[in-house]
């Protein structure tokens, strides 16, 4: 850089650069270069001038203050994975970093294992290897369903490298105070400080935590500026309550059902209503009892139904919404709110002591039936009422199960999460068997993993069936990837009679059999994998930090992305 280039101009005055990017789009014809040596062509002139300067201003730029070095890299106290999962986590995130493309013939969908193998990693204890935990970021900024396990995995390493890369800053979000420990109600001051000024999100993950641990605290912190909050931070702070609701929220929930906000109000009104002694579930009790009686005055016992003629003041305080969705009558619409939110069990009292599948059994006059049923299911699933929820999902073998009935499949779903996952397989196994898959998918989405052996064997032999019928696989696609993810991998034995290619009959789809069989081996493979998995998750963990390198897998791999730092930046 002391010397210059052999005929070259060297005369350019410093801070010549802009005019020389304004020259240069000008063109040369319109603008003759500033600075050049005489005779030479104005274009080559303008290239020299441009790279004499450009010399100039690199040997000219001084180097920026240096910065001061990351802190290091906190320490995992976690046992480190047994080397064989650490294998197999390679495989999987690499996976998913190559994508899958085309069919997938017969190999396993790594990608949907993710999940559950971090739920498994997290069960055990197990700290994620360093080199892999660029490639968690990277997989949990893609998958948001992937973020809770895949940050529980990764630990405090994943918040330092997020600190550094801002890719990665949904890591921080997702912690309280950027990664920062809460403070715990033991710390009294720590806790005034952080409400009183911490960001919004701060302020929320410390009520949830506190809700968590000591409800009675976390009320009693909201209560103390519910003045100040705005009507948006108001609704989310309040619906934090969910966690440990009890009776004693009650009088503030009361109070916030004179807020000046209609979506605050809701929800106050939603909470309350959860709460079968509470005063507001009293008073809805009372205008739903003037709306659905018992009728005596036939050959057999029924309900009659009245809607309300008008939605008052004291309804629109309790939560009830005056205007209707289009389409939708008013008297119908106030109806199914007090239903909803009256208590479950003042119903039994007000049809002669009936248990509430005697009530449910009940006909309803006037083509009330449906209304009144729909508004008893957002109850049971808001109060958590399994007696109420198994009544109104009624028996899995009968004709309506199959079909849209007075309680949907979208309801069915929603009454099963509030049963223990045994009476939900029961229920769902009982449907497959009578109904088939078509309509099972919503069904099998609520039901505990790994299914219960009499649930994973009515979906085993719906299957059966379907491929006897001689329909394509492709139908049943959804049910077929829950069955990868969800049945036990003892079932592989059993499915290994399905993988033989079948006769196909005269009125079959053509090619369906062979396409049943690639579907069956499928998952068959998938279920042997996933049993390889929790066996490599049950192995002693190894010493040392593990390789990286994956083992070979169904599909293929790379290795994954540049590793972190495993204690010092």
């Amino acid at each position: 850089m002391n010397g210059t280039p052999t005929g070259r101009d060297t005369t350019v005055p410093a801070g010549t650069w802009e005019d020389l990017v304004t020259t240069a789009l000008l063109g040369t014809d319109r603008r003759a270069p500033a600075h050049g040596a005489p005779g030479r062509d104005a274009p080559v002139a303008l290239l020299d001038a441009a790279a004499v300067a450009t010399v100039r201003r690199r040997a000219g730029l001084r180097p920026a203050r240096a910065a001061a070095r990351p802190e290091r890299a906190p320490a995992d106290p976690r046992p480190p994975l047994p080397a064989a999962a650490a294998r197999r986590l390679a495989a999987l995130l690499a996976d998913r970093a190559g994508g899958a493309s085309g069919r997938r013939g017969s190999s396993p969908d790594l990608t949907e294992l993710l999940p559950q193998w971090l739920a498994a990693a997290n069960a055990h204890g197990y700290a994620a290897p360093p080199q892999t935990i660029p490639a968690l970021l990277d997989a949990a900024r893609g998958r948001t369903d992937l973020r809770p396990a895949a940050l529980a995995f990764a630990g405090p390493r994943a918040l330092w490298l997020a600190r550094l890369n801002p890719d990665w800053r949904f890591a921080l979000r997702a912690a309280h105070g950027g990664g920062a420990a809460a403070p715990g109600p033991e710390d009294a001051e720590g806790v005034r400080r952080l409400w009183q000024e911490g960001l919004f999100a701060e302020r929320a993950a410390l009520l949830g935590a506190l809700r968590a641990r000591e409800p009675a605290l976390g009320r009693e912190l909201l209560a103390s500026t519910w003045g100040a909050e705005r009507a948006e931070d108001r609704l989310m702070f309040l619906d934090a309550l969910r966690t440990g609701l009890s009776e004693a929220d009650e009088p503030f929930l009361e109070q916030a059902l004179g807020d000046r906000s209609r979506n605050v109000r809701a929800t106050a009104a939603e909470l309350l209503s959860s709460l079968p002694g509470s005063a507001l579930a009293a008073r809805m009790a009372v205008r739903a009892a003037a709306c659905v009686a018992l009728d005596r005055t036939g050959n057999s016992p029924g309900i009659v139904v009245e809607p309300p003629l008008e939605c008052d003041s004291g309804m629109e305080r309790d939560g009830v919404v005056a205007a209707p969705p289009a389409g939708r009558g008013e008297r119908s619409w106030w109806l199914g709110q007090l239903v909803e939110a009256a208590p479950l069990g003042a119903w039994a009292e007000r049809f002669g002591g009936r248990t509430a599948r005697e009530i449910v059994a009940l006909p309803v006059a006037d083509d009330w039936q449906g209304e009144l049923h729909a508004a008893w299911c957002r109850a049971a699933v808001r109060q958590r009422d399994a007696a109420w929820s198994r009544a109104l999902l009624g028996s899995p073998t009968a004709p309506e199960a199959g079909g849209p009935g007075a309680v949907s499949l979208a309801d069915r779903a929603k009454l099963l999460a509030v049963l223990e996952p045994a009476q939900r397989a029961e229920w769902v196994a009982g449907f497959i068997a009578t109904h088939g898959l078509s309509e099972a998918f919503q069904l099998l989405g609520v039901c505990s993993v790994p299914w219960a052996p009499p649930l994973g064997r009515a979906v085993v032999d719906a299957l059966n069936i379907a491929r006897d019928a001689g329909s394509y696989p492709w139908s049943f696609s959804g049910v077929m990837g829950l069955a990868e993810r969800c049945l036990d991998p003892a079932e592989a034995v059993r499915l290994e009679a399905l993988l033989a290619m079948p006769d196909e009959r005269e009125d079959a789809a053509p090619g369906a059999g062979g396409y049943w069989a690639e579907a069956f081996q499928r998952l068959v493979t998938t279920l042997r994998l996933r049993a390889t998995m929790a066996a490599e998750l049950g192995a002693a963990p190894s010493d040392g930090p593990p390789r990286a390198t994956a083992e070979p897998s169904p599909a293929s791999t790379r290795p994954p992305r540049a590793a972190a730092p495993d204690t010092a930046g």
